[in-house]
């Protein structure tokens, strides 16, 4: 039977509408879009972020370089660090911009910086309308940006040889080739420059306030220049209680010395002990009293062929003092060898010789090590001295691994050697000590 077709549409009618299956496509496909683009920009923020964090990381190092390069040369070398980092400067609208003259936070005088930019495409975002800061050719883009800021950081440096330069002495470190010197395990200071020729010494650091030239296996201008430390010492010298001072004579038809300026055999001195003038040897000298301070007022220390030595147990710290009249020698001479220890402890620790800091005149020594031949442990400070370093220096029979000598200005000769070092801390030493250069580090 056929049925009337009005019926069976509007029962059909009826029917669809009825039926839920299905009933979500009609949103979902408005939302659709919206859902696309929402996901889209997720991954392209995650990008946006990936780039700028690499681009962070690029620009830390870059000026960590900068700071640790320190020269004329920071640029490239930031430069060349970023990209390392795949940021290159003028390549794929990369720019890469430095500075030696960035605003430092509290405490560093010299602050580096490195900011880069990058355009970075847009493609999702756009769909919800952001179309960026800026452009790559006509494409949309983001500009990302990054900056670090760093400074270089100094660390402490101990020397076994210090030229202070306080004369004015253009070079307080010098060589002209020393082929056997040998230095090593020590660095060296000059507070002006440092020029060694043919010959590093085998120093480990060679540091110059002005230019180091050949001095050291590893060399640093433009060090801050080291300030004396040893120079407050000179108030522990006694007062002078000498009305005269007498002289080795030029000539034998001269007056000599009265007994109490000659010295030989066993000696128990401890405390402080003035001699007037020149001191003499006449023999072998053993020190056996502890902690002696031993001063030569306006005169020298003539080892005549002989030696002065402490014994086991003992010390001693000679200290020339006076006064810059007359013709006076305030320094070790003669043929023989002084083999002394510091003492460890005390006012004088770690001082084997002290040259007055007020004495300017007849300080000098001409072949340090070698005429004596100085066998010693501690200091040795000449700070007004030009000092020619010849010999070899060598530890003392009775003393720890430590020596350390500051002069005005040091001349190294070919045979001048440290043949010990190390054991400053158990001399009783405080080792003369300068901040140095060291790796940059980041402050912003």
């Amino acid at each position: 039977m056929l049925r009337n077709p009005t019926t069976l549409t509007r029962r059909f009618l009826v029917a669809l509408g009825g039926d839920r299956r299905g009933n979500v496509i009609v949103p979902f496909a408005f939302l659709l879009p919206v859902f696309l683009a929402m996901t889209g920009l997720g991954f392209e923020g995650a990008h946006w972020y990936q780039t700028e964090q690499s681009m962070q990381n690029a620009a830390d190092a870059a000026a960590l370089a900068a700071a640790t390069n320190a020269t004329s040369s920071y640029d490239k070398e930031a430069k060349a660090v970023a990209a390392q980092y795949g940021f290159v400067d003028g390549t794929n609208n990369v720019v890469v911009t430095t500075s030696n003259s960035a605003a430092c936070p509290s405490g560093p005088s010299q602050c580096y910086s490195v900011n880069i930019k990058a355009p970075v495409r847009l493609i999702f975002a756009q769909l919800v309308g952001y179309t960026g800061d800026t452009k790559v050719g006509t494409a949309a883009a983001q500009l990302v940006t990054a900056q670090a800021v760093a400074s270089q950081a100094t660390a402490p440096r101990s020397y076994c040889l210090v030229g202070l330069a306080s004369s004015g002495a253009s070079q307080a470190i010098r060589t002209n080739g020393a082929p056997k010197a040998d230095l090593t395990g020590c660095s060296v200071m000059s507070n002006t420059d440092a020029q060694c020729n043919g010959h590093d010494l085998k120093a480990t650091y060679g540091d110059a306030a002005g230019t180091s030239s050949g001095c050291g296996a590893t060399q640093t201008s433009k060090v801050k220049p080291i300030t004396d430390p040893y120079v407050g010492l000179a108030s522990n010298i006694p007062p002078d209680p000498c009305s005269s001072y007498a002289q080795i004579p030029a000539k034998k038809s001269g007056t000599p010395l009265p007994s109490s300026n000659k010295l030989s055999g066993t000696v128990n001195w401890g405390g402080n002990q003035t001699i007037c003038g020149d001191l003499q040897l006449t023999g072998d000298v053993t020190l056996t009293g502890s902690d002696l301070v031993l001063v030569i007022q306006n005169g020298q220390l003539d080892t005549n062929g002989y030696t002065i030595k402490t014994a086991s147990g003992a010390a001693a710290t000679i200290v020339f003092s006076g006064d810059n009249s007359g013709s006076y020698t305030h320094a070790p001479t003669g043929g023989g060898t002084i083999d002394i220890a510091a003492p460890t402890s005390g006012a004088w620790s770690g001082v084997a010789m002290y040259q007055d800091p007020d004495l300017t005149s007849g300080v000098d020594v001409s072949a340090a090590g070698n005429s004596p031949t100085w066998d010693i442990t501690g200091l040795v400070y000449l700070p007004h001295a030009s000092v020619t370093f010849s010999g070899a220096v060598n530890k003392s029979s009775n003393g720890q691994s430590c020596f350390v000598m500051v002069a005005d200005n040091i001349t190294i000769n070919g045979t001048g050697s440290i043949l010990s070092t190390g054991g400053c801390a158990k001399a009783g030493l405080n080792m003369p000590q300068n901040q140095v250069p060291s790796r940059g580090k980041l402050v912003a």
